[in-house]
């Protein structure tokens, strides 16, 4: 008897040895599920005006716009003409960000187009569409990529909306080789307004008269964020075929 007692709880011990292990590993589930559906990204809801399979140009809602402020809406819809669109986007250009030695070893850096000509021409076109679309509390936002390989690819990125008689653009990336994650998460399609990495470039407007002037963080200035956005006043761009920025 005292023999099967003892096989008997030696049993009951492997068991309950057995379960706790089970509810250990059922217990580490349970947090990773938690802590996934804890870290998830939220989807920002979005209208599509155009999209194709590496491109696309957007409606989004915009949290920037309270409710109870009227203030903060936005001037949508906006009618805007074409040209005055293509004119904006054709006198935007960039600049890579130096540090002193690379100005010292290369030269300063020169002023290139904010965007190919393919990229010109099918944004100066979506744009005037979505704009005409928007509600005040959205914003467009716009993608533009070209595939490198299964995964990677070179993006450019952002969004602009309408505030009064400001026209509000913001690059989130230009030119940036993404590399899709292992883990399969895909953020820069998702978050076009997003970086993905160091912005590293300044944006600038021609005529630079019909820019105004924002304010900076010391740490924007540290990460050269500081001209990543560009506001620009819209009573001061002309209908004018000859505005153009030179060489364009």
């Amino acid at each position: 008897m005292k023999r099967e007692r003892e096989k008997v709880k030696g049993q009951g011990t492997i068991v309950r040895r057995g379960l706790s292990r089970v509810a250990v590993h059922v217990s580490r589930g349970a947090l990773v599920c938690t802590l996934l559906v804890g870290c998830a990204i939220p989807i920002v809801p979005y209208r599509a005006v155009y999209e194709d399979p590496v491109n696309y140009v957007r409606l989004e809602m915009d949290d920037s716009v309270l409710p109870e402020w009227a203030p903060s809406a936005h001037a949508h819809p906006k009618v805007m003409p074409a040209e005055d669109v293509a004119r904006i986007l054709g006198n935007i250009s960039v600049k890579e960000h130096q540090i002193w030695l690379q100005k010292w070893l290369q030269g300063e850096a020169p002023l290139v187009p904010a965007f190919r000509p393919e990229e010109f021409a099918l944004l100066s076109q979506q744009i005037v569409e979505a704009l005409a679309q928007a509600r005040p509390d959205e914003r467009v936002t716009f993608y533009l990529s070209q595939p490198r390989t299964s995964a990677k690819r070179v993006i450019t990125t952002g969004g602009l909306y309408v505030q009064g008689t400001e026209l509000h653009f913001i690059l989130g990336n230009w030119q940036i080789v993404y590399g899709i994650p292992t883990y399969g998460m895909i953020y820069d399609r998702r978050y076009p307004m997003r970086p993905t990495a160091a912005k590293g470039f300044y944006l600038y407007f021609y005529p630079a008269e019909a820019t105004i002037p924002q304010r900076h963080s010391l740490w924007d200035t540290l990460l050269a964020n500081t001209d990543d956005e560009l506001v620009i006043d819209l009573t001061k761009i002309a209908s004018d075929p000859l505005a153009a920025v030179p060489g364009r």
